[in-house]
């Protein structure tokens, strides 16, 4: 099962985009005020409860209490943001993105899988 963490300082961001160079990284961006978001949230944890902890790294950005973070994220990776979002990175790249019910299973499957 694979941890999620969660991330709040713009610093972090290098340090994901660098780490995605070794292995696949997620951001989901989530709104604490949004049941769309909750619900989107709910799916992404248990994809990442289905993964090993090498297979990938799963974050999380609460949007509210990081929204410089949840900019810098848009700005480096070219994904407009939106919430609930979740962004895959590969090689310091942005190669999938979905947001509200795009994020399912099946597609967060079919992005690894890529």
């Amino acid at each position: 099962m694979a941890e999620i963490e969660r991330i709040s300082e713009v610093a972090s961001l290098d340090d994901l985009l660098q780490r995605s160079t070794e292995h696949p990284v997620w951001i989901f961006k989530h709104s604490l005020t949004c049941g769309i978001s909750a619900g989107a949230r709910r799916r992404y944890e248990e994809f990442a409860a289905g993964r090993n902890g090498n297979e990938a790294e799963f974050t999380l950005i609460e949007v509210q209490n990081a929204r410089p973070l949840s900019q810098a994220v848009a700005a480096a990776t070219g994904v407009r943001h939106q919430s609930p979002q979740a962004i895959l990175l590969r090689d310091g790249t942005a190669v999938w993105n979905g947001s509200h019910g795009g994020i399912r299973a099946e597609a967060l499957e079919r992005a690894m899988a890529q």
